[in-house]
């Protein structure tokens, strides 16, 4: 066996003892210029950054993704050209809890995938559902507030939660999914994953499509009832970050299928309902899934912390032949996830090894910041323009989308359209695409929910509310309540 390394302090030194600290005799006073004590302890008192405020507790892994299929009359994007393959990692995570939370608590699982491309780093930050709660993102703080905690008992709060749904006709399409089946997976491995939002793809010679991402699981789309994921979040509240570690470090490698829609971009000026709202989905009867590559999930990180609790995902992280839509979530996410970065791991998180380009070089003017480590040459100068050579932008490298607006500033919904409704697809979902097993299991989960309403005012709106998705489930649920009121009055 090889003579170990001996330990040193941060700056390089090496240390006298690791079990000893420097006191004043055997039984005397801990001197404070015992350097490698203080820096060890306020090292420790340091090893957590912020939480995430949405999504805190999570897991990934590093995978590769490989083409398959040939995309490029929709898009020049690097990443999507027939054969591409490029490295990536993949988050998941649950939206409410926090970080000590059971993995199988009912909620959204979130899926935010990076790829290091050699155009730069792309992200595709999405979740287990195609849809989202809300469609404006200047009501995304109140929603998170309403799924957290009160402030006074530290405990979350049925009455909260529904008292802000309900008064959100939008969130019925996706509370529908989280109540049914898909607020439970299996596992991480086990369910598909969306981009959610709509984007845009720019081909060769500038023509603009509109494009929703949509990964298959190869391993299926399986949930857990009820029961099961009550007694695993007792049992191991880290379920599913030990079933996907697990599964890897045994060569069970997860893949997943990437699937697009593509809509031509003059179809969204007079489609049917607004294809921009993150609260519906496009019917693939009308522009179907195409096939672009397969996901695979392959290596577990060395180090936890450095490269899953600091991994930054944004939206705001585009590739040339990649760009956002009209989508109000989507354009304020540009602006937000760089925000909570910035406070959440530092000004300079980009340059953390699971944060920087790992196919593509960085070349630009941004200097100075907290942790900064990585810095141009003193030659290279710090303004554009300049006469000595700094890099230039490039409208044509960039290959930028965009789309055409005209109208006043105003305070507002989308524009109404023919086929417009905070319910109509919510109700598609419950009576078309749900089994009946399916359907008696949402009525259970629902039924326990409305229980847990203590304000009757609340429960009254939230029986309106499912009436409104579907009337015989509305039905159902207030049938129900008064029998489960019956039985307790008379017990």
């Amino acid at each position: 066996m090889s003579e170990p390394t001996t330990t040193t302090t941060q700056t390089g030194t090496p240390v006298a003892s690791d079990a000893h600290s420097l006191t004043i005799g055997a039984d005397g006073a801990t001197v404070l210029h015992d350097r490698y004590l203080v820096e060890k302890l306020a090292q420790f008192n340091r090893e957590r950054i912020p939480e995430r405020i949405v999504h805190a507790k999570g897991g990934g892994a590093f995978g590769s993704f490989e083409v398959t299929a040939d995309v490029s009359a929709y898009t020049r994007a690097a990443v999507f050209q027939p054969g591409s393959t490029v490295e990536t990692l993949l988050r998941f995570s649950s939206v409410a809890g926090e970080q000590g939370s059971p993995d199988t608590w009912r909620d959204v699982r979130g899926f935010s995938l990076k790829f290091y491309t050699t155009e730069g780093n792309y992200d595709i930050v999405g979740n287990n559902t195609p849809v989202f709660f809300i469609r404006d993102a200047i009501k995304f703080p109140d929603f998170i507030h309403s799924q957290k905690r009160l402030p006074g008992s530290g405990l979350r709060d049925a009455d909260m939660q529904w008292d802000f749904w309900t008064l959100s006709p939008e969130s019925a399409h996706q509370v529908t999914y989280l109540m049914g089946d898909r607020g439970l997976p299996k596992s991480w491995r086990e369910m598909h994953g969306f981009g959610s939002h709509t984007y845009q793809w720019i081909n060769a010679e500038g023509d603009r499509f509109w494009v929703k991402y949509h990964f298959r699981s190869q391993q299926g789309d399986l949930h857990l009832d009820a029961e099961s994921a009550e007694a695993i979040a007792g049992a191991d509240a880290d379920y599913y970050r030990r079933d996907l570690h697990e599964a890897i470090e045994a060569g069970d490698h997860p893949k997943w299928d990437l699937h697009v829609q593509v809509m031509p971009y003059d179809d969204a000026k007079t489609y049917r309902f607004n294809p921009f709202d993150l609260t519906k989905v496009w019917p693939h009867a009308d522009y179907p899934l195409i096939p672009v590559g397969t996901l695979t999930l392959d290596r577990n990180p060395q180090n936890f912390f450095a490269e899953i609790e600091q991994a930054a995902f944004s939206p705001a992280n585009t590739v040339p032949g990649i760009a956002i839509s009209p989508d109000k979530m989507l354009m304020a996410r540009v602006f937000s996830y760089p925000d909570a970065q910035r406070y959440r791991v530092g000004t300079n998180y980009n340059q953390i090894p699971v944060n920087a380009p790992h196919a593509a070089s960085v070349a630009n003017y941004s200097q100075d910041g907290a942790q900064r480590h990585g810095f141009n040459a003193p030659t290279t100068p710090v303004y554009a323009p300049n006469s000595f050579g700094g890099p230039v932008a490039s409208a044509e490298a960039a290959a930028e989308g965009g789309w055409e607006s005209d109208g006043e500033l105003v305070r507002a919904a989308y524009t109404l359209r023919s086929d417009d409704s905070d319910f109509g697809q919510a109700g598609t979902l419950y009576r078309e695409v749900y089994s009946p097993e399916a359907k008696l299991r949402l009525q259970a989960t629902l039924a326990g929910q409305a229980a847990s309403i203590t304000i009757d005012e609340i429960r009254e709106r939230f029986f309106q509310y499912w009436t409104n998705v579907d009337a015989d489930l509305g039905a159902a649920l207030r049938a129900a309540h008064a029998t489960a009121a019956a039985d307790g009055a008379g017990a």
